[in-house]
């Protein structure tokens, strides 16, 4: 049997809710969900990990990831730009979530715009799914993410959250404030 990976869990207080921090020894960012999607967060770090759900301690998330989360929700956009994040996922997963961060703050893309740039522009639904399983909400910014009609579609963190995100970004963003 194969030895669960150990995490550290702090929790850190939002305009939005309670926000789960997940990381490793390294400092890297492995999960960022809200309190009450808990055990949502807990089976995607469980899938992305082989089956095995990490072992989460209680403790202290590095100082330079909370004051980055802290700054973004006081307007300052780009602070989150430099977290580093570590994830598990399929090869395809990752590409997704790495081009989710080249989305700028105070914008947004639509699910076949991101197949389109990531090469596979018949895989709408695929990044839909890939979008849906991202376990580093904020940080990864799946909510940036909308239909190809402008609607808001599905969000981790429920939708009201994805427009409150959504209207943050763009409000400092047009102040310059990024």
């Amino acid at each position: 049997m194969v030895a669960p990976l150990k995490f550290l869990i702090d929790r850190q207080l939002s305009p939005i809710g309670t926000l789960l921090l997940v990381c490793d020894d390294d400092g890297y960012l492995r999960a960022l969900d809200f309190r009450d999607y808990e055990k949502r967060m807990c089976q995607l770090l469980c899938r992305h990990y082989g089956g095995v759900a990490p072992l989460l301690i209680r403790g202290r998330a590095p100082s330079r990831i909370t004051k980055r989360i802290s700054d973004f929700f006081a307007g300052e956009l780009t602070a989150i730009d430099s977290i580093p994040v570590a994830m598990g996922g399929t090869k395809f997963q990752r590409k997704l979530w790495t081009e989710l961060r080249r989305i700028p703050a105070g914008t947004t893309t639509t699910y076949a715009k991101l197949a389109e740039v990531i090469g596979h522009p018949n895989a709408c639904r695929a990044v839909g799914s890939a979008n849906g399983a991202n376990p580093i909400n904020i940080v990864v910014p799946c909510h940036r993410v909308i239909a190809g009609n402008g609607a808001l579609t599905g969000y981790g963190g429920g939708i009201e959250r994805k427009q409150w995100l959504l209207e943050h970004e763009y409000r400092h963003a047009s102040l310059g404030d990024s």
